[in-house]
């Protein structure tokens, strides 16, 4: 195995990525989760009755403060200038809420844990203002699905189906 983990040194230190020698160039990400649930807290999040609020209102808002603040919850990452945050989220009857978390920016260093800060904390967020009602949600599959930009070029996946699970 040739690949080597970049935030760690040559004595086994965690530290920060060098990217001063980078070029910059445009970047993007994106992220999917999906938060499970009873069909009645679906129900009660589509109808906009959440005792809380507007649910999807304020997850899309948290995911994209999660993006822009990510150097402060992750401790190696690098504060970057992001250029464009998106979080969509879409309802999956009978069962769920897929987010999706699009990031880019014209950096030195990438935006893949934008995206997937920004997809788990909108995901937390919809958790959080339904947990009086339904505390057995689960949030799964949170992952990348696309990364372009840097060295590295282009990774990509398909995103999940907005199906329940069987």
């Amino acid at each position: 195995m040739d690949e080597i983990l970049t935030h760690v040194n040559e004595r086994g230190e965690a530290h920060m990525v060098d990217v001063s020698e980078k070029d910059v160039t445009h970047r993007e990400a994106i992220a999917e989760s999906f938060v499970v649930m009873k069909p009645e807290t679906l129900q009660l999040i589509q109808s906009g009755a959440a005792a809380k609020g507007d649910v999807f209102a304020t997850a899309r808002i948290a995911g994209i403060l999660a993006a822009k603040r990510t150097s402060e919850l992750i401790p190696l990452c690098h504060p970057i200038a992001l250029t464009s945050v998106k979080v969509d989220l879409v309802a999956c009857p009978p069962d769920r809420v897929h987010v999706i978390a699009e990031v880019r920016c014209d950096e030195k260093t990438g935006v893949e844990m934008e995206a997937l800060t920004a997809a788990s904390v909108a995901s937390l967020t919809i958790y959080d203002m339904c947990k009086a009602v339904d505390r057995g949600m689960e949030i799964v599959t949170t992952r990348l699905l696309k990364k372009s930009g840097g060295k590295s070029g282009l990774f990509e996946r398909e995103a999940g189906a907005c199906e329940p699970i069987a």
